[in-house]
């Protein structure tokens, strides 16, 4: 009811600005090519995980059917478009039909695990459609951006953005396309992830307390706050082509900027979605919960998350002080999470405190301290690896705290010899 009521305010808001919401949104995708299909098919996956492979198979092809029909319309009726996926309904119909399914034909347990796993493949979704909305609420409702305080703490980084997106440039277009997809499918890989943690809920018929898929929404949902709070559009708009007129000047990536912060006026259409670094934070998220996995899924979780760190700042599209934030973001939700799972102690409060309060700290800083920052970067730059560092360490040997200890088999006793 929670997750009704706040995509219903955000539909509201949305409709404010004279544009379809999160629900008007999803709604299209059942007749209309989807924005992201391979996302659908992902979401549809998930759900399967309280299927048998018999189910599996069956609402695969009935998806992969329906996919097939609705593109034969379509192009029968010369209907077609270049905007969105050319499938990806197929896997949405599938979804809400277990839905009706769970309600109309199971009762008990059975029902009630099979609305979980609708439930979980239709959060998935909405959470991307809430995020387009949030994004939009960003650029409507916050005029002014702050990039020019990043960028000037940035020099205390080394401003890295131009760094790599110079050497991302140098690559030519294989390893621009490389790292878009990486970029654009990130929450497939996370899904990769969430499959391999949920493999056992079709014979256990329970779902695991805590997995990846929660830390991604909890991410998405209050990751956008941040924003309002923080707003900020990117090297690649505030001082790059893409930003047209309302960029400082073109000097991505060619050219650090050295001027003076202040809020600087930007357009109602960009997005103020930088800080934190979200696709940073869901990157690590999948780093984090791939470590458990087999090894393929180790290099795939590390491959995931220092690819995404390139196309973050090889496209532009955020500072290196906005990827020290999502990482402790991250860390401080994940703690979070583990600790409602297992129930709050000293260890867990203290950790995350902690990251918020390091967060918090450095959200602060790159506001009203960013000139300091920037005239002395051997001091601030190490202090900003610092913080960083010092949340990891404290969340790897806090964690490693809370792992099950391996109690040895009791040995037999010896049994006396008979005489």
């Amino acid at each position: 009811m929670v997750t009704l009521g706040f995509l219903i305010t955000l539909e509201i808001a949305a409709r404010h600005y004279g544009l379809p919401g999160p629900v008007t949104n999803q709604a299209r995708e059942l007749i209309f090519p989807p924005k992201s299909g391979p996302l659908l098919y992902a979401s549809m996956a998930l759900m399967m995980v309280v299927l048998t492979w018999r189910q599996r198979f069956i609402a695969a092809g009935i998806a992969i059917g329906i996919d097939i029909t609705l593109f034969l319309v379509r192009w029968a009726v010369d209907a077609r478009t270049t905007e969105g996926h050319p499938f990806g309904n197929g896997a949405l119909w599938v979804v809400l039909g277990y839905a009706v399914v769970a309600v109309t034909r199971r009762v008990g347990r059975e029902r009630t695990l099979l609305l979980k796993g609708v439930g979980l493949a239709l959060l998935l979704v909405a959470g991307r459609k809430t995020g387009d909305a949030w994004l939009l609420i960003t650029s409507k409702t916050r005029p002014a951006v702050l990039d020019q305080y990043v960028a000037t703490a940035d020099h205390a980084l080394g401003d890295p953005s131009w760094l790599v997106g110079r050497f991302v440039r140098a690559t030519g277009p294989i390893g621009s396309h490389v790292l878009d997809y990486v970029y654009i499918q990130l929450a497939v890989a996370a899904v990769v992830v969430a499959l391999y943690q949920l493999r056992n809920v079709a014979v256990e018929r329970r779902f695991p307390r805590h997995h990846l898929v929660r830390t991604f929404l909890v991410i998405g949902l209050l990751g956008p706050g941040i924003y309002m709070i923080f707003p900020v559009v990117g090297p690649v708009f505030a001082y790059g082509a893409d930003g047209g007129h309302w960029a400082v000047a073109n000097l991505w990536p060619d050219t650090p900027p050295v001027n003076a912060p202040h809020p600087m006026v930007f357009d109602e259409i960009t997005p103020r979605n930088c800080m934190p670094s979200l696709h940073t934070a869901w990157a690590t998220a999948i780093f984090i919960h791939s470590r458990k996995g087999p090894r393929i899924l180790q290099f795939g979780g590390a491959f995931w998350l220092v690819a995404t760190l390139g196309a973050t700042l090889g496209f532009g599209y955020h500072y290196g002080a906005d990827i020290i934030a999502g990482v402790v973001f991250t860390l401080t939700i994940e703690a979070a999470l583990r600790s409602l799972e297992r129930g709050w102690d000293r260890s867990g409060i203290r950790l995350v405190a902690y990251g918020t309060a390091v967060f918090t700290a450095l959200l602060v800083s790159y506001r009203y301290l960013p000139v300091t920052m920037a005239e002395h970067p051997w001091v601030f730059g190490p202090l900003l690896i610092l913080a960083m560092a010092s949340v990891i360490q404290g969340y790897i040997l806090t964690t490693k705290q809370w792992e099950p200890k391996a109690t040895p088999a009791p040995q037999p006793e010896p049994q006396p010899e008979l005489v």
